[in-house]
C-alpha cells in the first residue's frame, strides 16, 4: 500500500469539496476555487470532513496513481487555504525589478527592459528592488511561472549574477588563473 496514498486528507473549516462524475474535483476555500480532473482509476470518497483515495488493485500504474492523486488533492486543499509562494532573488550590479500595475519590469543586464505580465491566478510582488515574490493558489502554476521568470536570466557560476530562487545555492566556479611560465 502506498504510504502517501493511504493517508486521509482532513479538510479545514471553510473548505468545501465536490467530487463530480469522472473524478472532476472542485475545491472552494477562503482564497479561491480550483477545479481539476483526477485519474478515473482511483476512487475518491468523502466522509464528513475527511477525503480518502483508494485504488482498485496493485498494478504498477495504479500504485503510481494512488500517491499522485492523493498529493494533487492535498495540494488543492492547501492552495485554497494557505496558498503557495515562491521567492526569487535578483543578484548583479545594476540589476533591479519593479512592479507597475500588473507588470513586472526587470532591468537584468540587457539593452532593454524585460517585462513579464501577471497571469490568471498568479500575483507578482516586488517588495525590494532585488526580490520577487510570486504567489497563487495553484502549486503547479506558481512553480511554472517562477521557473519562467528565472529563465529570463538564470544565475551564472562565476559571479552568481542572475535570478535565483531564495533557497537555491549556486555552485561557484573559479575563474581563469592566467598563463604560468
Amino acid at each position: 500500500m502506498s504510504r502517501i496514498g493511504r493517508m486521509p486528507i482532513t479538510l479545514p473549516a471553510g473548505v468545501d469539496v465536490t467530487i463530480d462524475a469522472g473524478n472532476v474535483v472542485t475545491v472552494k476555500g477562503p482564497k479561491g476555487t480550483i477545479t481539476q480532473k483526477l485519474s478515473n482509476k482511483m476512487t475518491l470518497s468523502q466522509e464528513g470532513n475527511v477525503i480518502s483515495v483508494t485504488r482498485p488493485n496493485d498494478e504498477k500504474e495504479n500504485r503510481s496513481l494512488h500517491g499522485l492523486t492523493r498529493t494533487l488533492l492535498s495540494n488543492m486543499v492547501t492552495g485554497v487555504t494557505e496558498g503557495y509562494k515562491k521567492e526569487l532573488d535578483v543578484n548583479g550590479v545594476g540589476y533591479k525589478v519593479a512592479k507597475e500595475g500588473k507588470k513586472l519590469i526587470m532591468n537584468i543586464g540587457f539593452s532593454h527592459q524585460v517585462i513579464v505580465e501577471e497571469e490568471d491566478g498568479i500575483t507578482i510582488d516586488a517588495p525590494t528592488p532585488n526580490k520577487i515574490v510570486i504567489s497563487g493558489i495553484d502549486k503547479q502554476k506558481v512553480g511554472q511561472f517562477a521557473a519562467e521568470v528565472r529563465e529570463k536570466r538564470p544565475p551564472e557560476p562565476y559571479k552568481g549574477k542572475g535570478i535565483k530562487y531564495s533557497d537555491e545555492v549556486i555552485r561557484r566556479k573559479e575563474g581563469k588563473t592566467g598563463a604560468k611560465k
